[in-house]
């Protein structure tokens, strides 16, 4: 018996020496949020998008070229886009990269589509494209760029509709079932599909575009299917025939349960009550440790609960998107609390990270850590 008390002792102290330790008030988040911005405009590629195939390793994604870069860096492009619009910063520099990003969205965005038949990683590039399409909606100054940006914002989510998998949501993977089709058969995950759903509600709230009811209620379907008593939230709709198992568990899905209760609240589950939110809020910021261990590591899925470095920002900046239901006066704590965590974890070059993949992980990192953080600086507990 003493070998497990050691082990837990160590771990636990392991995780206690890894809690986040910054000052967080107004001037150290708006000095963290500058050296992000600042980091993003460097950079940037020279026709306006952010990120690359280059920085490859002994283990890459599966990625057929490509189709899949394509589609990485419009991901990462509509993240790091989207930080630096919700960072407010009004620098000369910093509004030139905007105008270049979204350049380079009106462009591209149209165009892009899966790799193959074996993918649809182009998934994440609509959804995150839809995300900056919306901020740059928001600061348009004349009813011909609001037009525009519409426009481009429901071509996006007519090719999401188009991707909508057989079984409901959406996934990235198509591999598994040796199948050929027009309509994906393969793995919709239950955080792609809240992160397509989250998508497209903040687009229709800001801009009025049109959404498929019955896609939206079949992919709300499929979130829930997915989701266990606990509100955990199992990987993947083949998952939910083995929902303990450790990736599906309560640490495992603690990067996935703010996404999934998020987007399921903002389509009206009433089943995820503000207690829901508060509870793996606060769980969130408790065992951040856990998420913390698979940072940087090379291998997906290698550590504790099967977690792989690229769960961590995007758990923190989901965190946002459910904490921002709740009543106003409980946000403010929980800004405060992400807070630390996110300027104890940026770099020294100002970038945020989590996982490498090609040249994507700073820009993306970035982004939803300049997202979160604008948040956070706007929920911070008034003095």
């Amino acid at each position: 018996m003493r070998v497990p008390a050691l082990i837990i002792l160590l771990v636990s102290s392991a995780l206690c020496q890894e809690r986040p330790d910054a000052v967080v008030n107004p001037t150290t988040v708006a000095d963290s949020i500058r050296r992000g911005v600042d980091f993003l405009v460097e950079d940037q590629n020279a026709n306006g998008s952010w990120g690359g195939p280059t920085r490859t390793k002994g283990l890459n994604i599966y990625a057929p070229i490509p189709g899949a870069h394509h589609a990485f860096r419009a991901g990462a492009s509509g993240l790091a886009l989207s930080g630096l619009l919700d960072s407010g910063d009004t620098r000369p520099e910093t509004l030139a990269a905007i105008e270049k990003g979204a350049a380079w969205m009106e462009e591209h965005l149209p165009k892009l589509r899966r790799a193959d038949q074996t993918t649809t990683y182009n998934v994440w590039g609509h959804a995150y494209g839809l995300r900056a399409i919306t901020r740059l909606y928001e600061i348009a100054k004349t009813d011909a760029d609001k037009s525009k940006w519409k426009t481009l914002a429901q071509q996006q989510i007519d090719l999401l509709n188009r991707y909508e998998d057989v079984n409901g949501g959406w996934g990235y993977l198509d591999l598994f079932d040796g199948l050929t089709t027009n309509k994906p058969t393969g793995i919709p995950t239950s955080f792609t599909t809240a992160t397509v759903l989250l998508a497209m509600h903040e687009a229709r709230e800001a801009m009025g575009v049109e959404l498929n009811e019955k896609l939206i209620k079949h992919s709300t379907a499929s979130v829930v299917r997915q989701r266990t008593p606990d509100f955990s939230y199992v990987y993947s709709h083949d998952h939910w025939v083995r929902p303990r198992g450790p990736i599906n568990r309560p640490a495992g899905s603690l990067a996935r349960s703010a996404a999934c209760n998020a987007a399921l609240r903002v389509f009206g589950d009433e089943k995820v009550t503000d207690e829901v939110i508060e509870t793996w809020s606060t769980r969130f910021i408790e065992r951040e440790g856990f998420l913390s261990i698979g940072r940087k590591r090379p291998v997906p899925h290698e550590t504790h609960f099967s977690i792989s470095g690229y769960f961590y920002y995007y758990g923190i900046f989901y965190f946002t998107e459910s904490a921002r239901l709740l009543p106003e006066a409980r946000q403010p704590h929980h800004a405060e609390e992400l807070a630390r965590v996110i300027l104890h974890r940026q770099e020294k070059d100002g970038s945020w990270w989590d996982y490498p993949l090609y040249d994507y992980h700073q820009p993306y990192g970035t982004g939803y850590a300049l997202m979160a953080l604008a948040w956070c600086r706007d929920e911070l507990p008034k003095p």
